[in-house]
């Protein structure tokens, strides 16, 4: 008799405990319910995107201080002027020599430097390849 009381009270308050959740899910699932859960999440949503272009701007203004001072950007640097680089280990003026633009290039219808002279390119012409014929060799003596 105990044991039947028992499970009896066990169903009881299991059924009262499905009541209570399919209540809930149907509450949950109904129109004005979604509608404020869709509002919620739109609202979170807005706000987390706004609080990333915040980080964003404020990234981007931290990196441009950054490059304005490596720059020098900021007042802070001296800048010297670019030095011309000559090439050396030619004969001519100090050593240095000069390279020739290519013909028909923008380049060489610019004036040449003073004290150089424009000397033209020159063309290498290959010599074409004989052909070998079979059983003869280049590279090595004939036996006969």
């Amino acid at each position: 008799m105990v044991r039947r009381i028992f499970w009896m009270a066990v169903g009881a308050g299991a059924t009262v405990w499905a009541m209570n959740k399919a209540n809930e899910a149907v509450h949950r699932l109904t129109p004005d319910s979604l509608s404020g859960t869709a509002a919620r999440g739109a609202l979170q949503l807005g706000d987390a995107a706004r609080q990333f272009a915040r980080d964003v701007k404020a990234g981007m203004a931290e990196r441009e201080e950054q490059l304005r001072a490596d720059l020098g950007l900021d007042g802070t640097a001296v800048v010297e002027p670019p030095r011309r680089r000559t090439l050396s280990g030619a004969a001519g003026a100090g050593g240095d020599r000069a390279i020739s633009a290519a013909p028909g290039s923008p380049a060489a219808a610019l004036p040449t430097p003073r004290g150089t002279r424009r000397t033209p390119p020159q063309t290498i012409v290959a010599k074409p390849r004989q052909r070998e014929l079979p059983g003869s060799t280049t590279d090595r003596k004939d036996p006969h």
